[in-house]
């Protein structure tokens, strides 16, 4: 393994981990405030359990995300020195108000949680929405500087390849600030409460139909089903965005080798990037042309106009992206049967044949998340700066890679292993009994 690939494959290890905690952060205490806001409204005790298992739970995962955020923020720095030299003032201002972000989240969490007793209600629920509101603003900062590294603006490259009259806020607006910060917000309130929804779902199936069981599923579904219902249209904006600005990226998620009007849109397949050409795929006509562009006769550009060792791993790119696309339907009609049947304000959790598709969707959103990532770093290979900088330029010239990605890994297995663990015991367990902690003491 070079060390470019052994680099690669720890950067991804830390972001595939990083990227759950970082959904969950935006998900979870959406969560818990609708259950609080129940709570409140209804005084039904079950509503308050959910609140403090997911305010327990929030704290759990906020936790480990921060432990791992920060190991992504060090190898930006130990495994990129020639990216962060070059792009550190552009990209410094959303690094820094996710920073602020952060600690808004913390300083509130805080409140949420040792606040029960000493705060009153409103300002309780307040904190709350607060925590939910800073997790949001985190995770869009931190998509902004992504979506930053696939369309660069706000600067100049001058001969000697300084980068010089900076511009930090026309850097945070870049072209695909708005259609990665739609998916992505999307994707984690789909993800997480069509998770957890499948999980409450699960244990219902199994038998266990305490009333706690179903005042989640209920708050879970509050959460994921409308995020899940609107991602396939915020998809329609992201393939328009990058038929204009990322065409390479689209040609390779599409196994698109011949520029062409017409184009069709491949469902499944493999894209043979010897011959080149695309092999067992269902092509729909004009497809890939009329989601582009609106237009069935629109000319969409294919690999053909890329130099060869510009090409991303293009098969890589469309089965990441085609997994995706799976997941992300399976959601969606599954969100859209919940809706149809909450609307003819029929029991969801009798409905034995709904909870099986949302028990069997439980990792759903996550992978669908993972997927997309990879589409999305993955599709921009081989530039780290996409047109500016190439990944291999800004690699850090110490060797050895290879065994400090090892060792990360079986970090972050312990990590994980950690991790379920305390989920599975602060959150799935039987309903609170016995003596309540302090800090959990509602008067």
């Amino acid at each position: 393994m070079t060390d470019l690939l052994a680099a690669r494959s720890q950067m991804g290890l830390s972001l595939a981990f990083h990227i759950i905690f970082a959904v969950i952060g935006i998900g979870s205490p959406a969560m818990m405030v609708v259950a609080e806001y129940r709570w409140r409204r209804t005084g039904d005790p079950d509503f308050l359990d959910v609140a403090k298992r997911w305010a327990r739970g929030t704290a759990i995962l906020f936790a480990v995300g921060a432990v791992s955020g920060t190991v992504l923020s060090f190898e930006l720095g130990l495994l990129w020195p020639g990216f962060m030299r070059a792009a550190g003032p552009v990209i410094g201002m959303p690094f820094s108000l996710e920073g602020f972000a952060f600690f808004t989240e913390a300083i509130f969490l805080g409140v949420y949680l040792y606040g029960w007793n000493r705060v009153s209600p409103r300002a309780h629920l307040l904190a709350g929405v607060v925590v939910a509101l800073s997790g949001a603003l985190s995770g869009v900062f931190v998509v902004i500087a992504n979506a930053w590294m696939n369309t660069p603006t706000g600067f100049v490259v001058t001969a000697a390849g300084r980068f010089v009259n900076i511009d930090p806020i026309a850097a945070m607006a870049n072209p695909a600030a708005f259609s990665q910060v739609l998916h992505m917000t999307l994707a984690a309130y789909a993800a997480t409460g069509l998770a957890v929804a499948g999980l409450h779902a699960a244990l219902i199936l199994r038998g266990r139909t305490a009333p706690f069981h179903r005042r989640a599923l209920g708050v879970a579904l509050t959460v994921g089903v409308p995020a899940a219902i609107l991602q396939p249209l915020s998809g329609d904006v992201s393939a328009r965005f990058l038929a204009r600005h990322e065409p390479t990226k689209l040609a390779a998620i599409e196994g698109l080798f011949i520029t062409r009007s017409h184009a069709p849109l491949s469902i499944g397949g493999w894209p043979d990037v010897r011959v080149p050409t695309m092999r067992f795929a269902i092509q729909i006509p004009s497809g890939l042309s009329l989601l582009a562009y609106h237009d069935p006769n629109a000319t969409v550009r294919g690999l053909d106009q890329v130099p060869r060792d510009e090409w991303p791993n293009v098969p890589a790119v469309h089965l990441a992206f085609q997994l995706m696309v799976a997941l992300g339907t399976y959601m969606a009609a599954a969100a859209l049967w919940v809706a149809w049947l909450a609307l003819r304000r029929r029991d969801i959790a009798a409905q034995r044949v709904l909870l099986w598709m949302l028990a069997l969707g439980t990792p759903a959103g996550f992978l669908a998340i993972e997927a997309g990532w990879m589409t999305t770093e993955l599709g921009r290979q081989p530039w780290i700066i996409y047109g500016v900088m190439r990944t291999a330029d800004a690699l850090t010239p110490m060797p050895g890679q290879a065994f400090r990605t090892a060792a990360f890994l079986l970090l972050y297995i312990f990590l994980a292993i950690v991790v379920v663990t305390l989920l599975s015991r602060q959150i799935l367990g039987s309903p609170v009994t016995g003596q309540t902690a302090e800090w959990e003491r509602v008067p």
